[in-house]
C-alpha cells in the first residue's frame, strides 16, 4: 500500500467515511520515509566500500577459499602501512569531534587553540583528517609548528583530507584505523560529535576499564554538551551497577584547552614513569 493511499484511508476513516460498516476502523500507521542525511553524504554519489563488503557481503559457501583470504591479506597490508607511516611520530594526542562544526563555532576555535597548545608542548596532533573539529585541531598544530597527522577513512561518499594535514594515512577499514588512533596516541581529547565520536569515546574507555591500556586520559571537551550523557551514566548505568562508580573517573570534563593539555601532559609523564618501572623489572 502506498503512503498516499494509506493516508487517504486514515483521513476517510477519521471523517466517518464508512457509515454502513459496524466494525471499528483501525487507523493505518503511515511510516515516515527514511531519507539519507545529505549534510554528510550524498545519496547520488555513494559507492560500495571495503568495510561494507566485509561486513554486509552476501554469504557464499566458497567465500573463504575465493575471497576472504585475499581480504585478510589486504587488511594485514593496511595494518603494516599504518605502522610504517605512524611509527616515528613520537608522542601524539588524538582529537575527535564533529565534521559538521563550522569555522565560526566557538568549539572550532577551542579545538584550534588546543591543537596549538599541544604543538607547543611537543605533541603531535592526530585526527580523522576531515573537516570541522578535525580541521581545527590540525590547523592549530600546523600553525604552531607541530606535526599534524590525519587518518582518513574510505566512506560511501567522498571526504577529502583537510588542508592542514602534513602526514596522511588512508584506511579502508574502521577497525584498523581505530587501532592506529589508540596505538599512536598518549590520550584522547573528544569534542562534541555524533556516532563516530561516541564510538571512539567508548572504545577508549572500554580498553582502559579492561586493562588493555593504562594512564590514558580521555578528556571530554564541552561540559554543557556532555553533561546529559555523564548524568545518565552516573544515575542509570552506575546506579544500576552496570559499571563501578569509579569507572566515571576514567573521563575528565573540561571547557579549557589549557586544562586539557595539562591533563594530557600529566598522564604522559605517568606513562613514562610506569614504562621505566616496567622496563626495570
Amino acid at each position: 500500500m502506498t503512503r498516499k493511499k494509506a493516508a487517504n484511508q486514515v483521513a476517510k476513516a477519521a471523517k466517518g467515511g464508512h457509515p454502513k460498516s459496524r466494525a471499528p476502523v483501525v487507523p493505518v500507521r503511515v511510516e515516515p520515509q527514511r531519507t539519507v542525511d545529505d549534510a554528510i553524504r550524498n545519496a547520488m554519489h555513494m559507492s560500495v566500500t571495503e568495510d561494507e563488503k566485509l561486513l554486509q557481503g552476501v554469504p557464499h559457501p566458497d567465500d573463504f577459499t575465493r575471497t576472504d583470504p585475499w581480504r585478510a591479506l589486504r587488511i594485514m597490508g593496511e595494518v603494516i602501512e599504518g605502522f610504517d607511516k605512524l611509527a616515528n611520530i613520537g608522542k601524539a594526542v588524538t582529537v575527535f569531534g564533529s565534521a559538521r562544526t563550522h569555522p565560526d563555532d566557538p568549539q572550532y576555535h577551542a579545538a584550534q587553540k588546543l591543537g596549538g597548545l599541544l604543538a607547543q608542548g611537543d605533541f603531535a596532533v592526530i585526527t580523522g583528517a576531515g573537516p570541522g573539529i578535525m580541521e581545527a585541531a590540525n590547523r592549530g598544530a600546523k600553525e604552531n609548528g607541530g606535526r599534524s597527522v590525519g587518518c582518513n577513512i574510505e566512506l560511501p561518499f567522498e571526504q577529502g583530507a583537510n588542508p592542514y594535514v602534513d602526514t596522511l594515512v588512508k584506511f579502508r577499514y574502521f577497525f584498523v584505523r581505530k587501532t592506529m588512533f589508540i596505538k599512536y596516541s598518549v590520550g584522547f581529547v573528544i569534542f562534541p560529535g555524533g556516532f563516530g565520536t561516541l564510538d571512539e569515546l567508548f572504545e577508549a574507555v572500554t580498553l582502559i576499564q579492561t586493562g588493555k591500556i593504562s594512564q590514558f586520559p580521555v578528556i571530554l571537551f564541552g561540559t554543557h554538551y556532555w553533561a546529559g550523557l555523564f548524568r545518565w551514566l552516573q544515575a542509570r548505568v552506575a546506579g544500576e551497577q552496570k559499571i563501578a562508580p569509579a569507572d566515571l573517573d576514567l573521563m575528565t570534563l573540561t571547557d579549557d584547552p589549557e586544562e586539557a593539555v595539562a591533563a594530557v601532559t600529566a598522564a604522559y609523564r605517568a606513562q613514562m614513569v610506569a614504562g621505566t618501572r616496567q622496563a626495570g623489572r
